[in-house]
């Protein structure tokens, strides 16, 4: 195997490992926040994750595309740790837990930018398609694993053993940036001036891009806010238990990994813009749909479906900002990216929870649900009416 391809695969099981550990994390700091705070003790701790990313993107992206990459990335990862670690012996406090945990969302903004500005260097001879998928579908196996995990540590060890073993998935994934050969310095272009707001800048400079970006961002809300209408629906409407919730999550999080590696890098490097709002406007319209026969089979059946739909859009996002913006500028790029997407998911949490207290569980999966299928159809209508944006030759 080829010493990128090996390097590649080898950070993505590290990312999994990171992810998993993250969301092992976030229900134990959920769990804990809303003993201390009820009824809104879990909105609070995504509130403080997310805001970071969201506020903080310009100047993560900017530390990412002006040091050497792989050292940041490794730095971040170890800050992480460090903040994590340190929470575990910090929870007897909301004080305490909400600042630490915005810390790590800051080395969170920082460490995200970074993968992602390394990705086409490990990528090799893979094609960016085919990278972003893999890298891609390891975060998701963190996702389908990480909060039956975390519940079952929580319950068993408490609190502080899932910390501890989230400090532990940090520390893996900075020892295996430490093991990997590539290097991404800086680009100095003279003249220059690196700002903040360049990577918002970029992400909405070229029309075709900007559509897609706009789109997407409308499509997340909706699909965001839809989350508190899947426990709802599942539990109250179709009157199921916790173990159905479980295998709901759990079969669209493995459909994702099935279509991160397989449907996604497939796609025209001329369609991935068209071919990404696809995918995130039949996400949506899987959710739309499901209420219409109120039985638990259709229901997944219909998030095997959105899954497969998501894995592709997440993995032709990460891909299209690739092809778009130059190389020197990916950090800036992906960091007001992941900062779009959090700002998104901010606005969604309240937006979400209020539409499931109005109109019930059912009633916010044909709302929400079908305005993201709408969204995303609409911006792949834009987008065809003008050209789809060519892809640059970066890869």
């Amino acid at each position: 195997m080829p010493v990128r391809a090996r390097e590649l695969r080898f950070v993505a099981g590290a990312i999994a490992v990171s992810a998993l550990g993250d969301w092992i994390a976030v229900l134990a700091l959920a769990v804990r926040a809303n003993e201390m705070w009820n009824g809104v003790g879990v909105s609070v701790i995504f509130i403080a994750l997310w805001t970071p990313i969201a506020v903080l993107a310009g100047h993560a992206g900017l530390i990412v595309d002006r040091f050497e990459t792989r050292t940041v990335a490794i730095l971040a990862s170890l800050f992480q740790c460090l903040v994590v670690g340190v929470l575990a012996f910090a929870t007897g406090s909301i004080a305490s837990i909400l600042a630490l945990t915005a810390l790590l969302g800051v080395g969170a903004a920082i460490g995200q930018s970074a993968e992602f500005a390394l990705v086409p260097l490990l990528a090799g001879p893979r094609s960016l398609g085919r990278a972003n998928g893999l890298v891609e579908s390891a975060r998701s196996l963190g996702f389908a694993v990480g909060p039956l995990a975390g519940g079952a540590l929580a319950a068993a060890a408490g609190t502080k053993a899932a910390l501890l073993v989230d400090a532990a998935s940090f520390l893996i994934i900075a020892l295996a940036l430490m093991s990997v050969s590539v290097r991404r310095h800086a680009a100095r272009i003279e003249g220059a001036a690196y700002r903040a707001r360049d990577g918002l800048t970029m992400l909405f400079s070229e029309r075709g891009l900007a559509t897609a970006m706009l789109a997407g961002a409308a499509t997340l809300v909706f699909m965001s806010a839809s989350i508190p209408a899947d426990f709802v629906y599942t539990t109250d409407d179709l009157g199921k238990s916790a173990l159905a919730l479980g295998v709901v999550i759990t079969v669209w999080a493995a459909a994702m990994i099935v279509a991160s590696n397989t449907l996604a890098p497939r796609v025209p490097a001329h369609a991935v813009a068209v071919v990404a709002l696809l995918a995130a406007s039949t996400q949506g319209f899987s959710k739309f749909l499901a209420p219409f026969w109120m039985v638990f089979p259709f229901m997944v059946g219909c998030y095997v479906f959105g899954g497969l739909s998501h894995g592709v859009k997440n993995t032709l996002f990460r891909t299209l900002i690739h092809q778009q913006v130059e190389p020197a500028r990916h950090g800036q790029a992906f960091a007001a990216y992941n900062g779009l997407r959090n700002g998104a998911e901010l606005i969604a949490l309240a937006f979400g929870g209020a539409l499931v207290a109005a109109i019930g569980g059912a009633g916010t999966l044909w709302v929400a649900g079908g305005a993201a299928g709408a969204a995303g159809l609409g911006g792949v209508l834009v987008l065809s009416s003008r050209g789809q944006p060519a892809a640059a030759e970066v890869n």
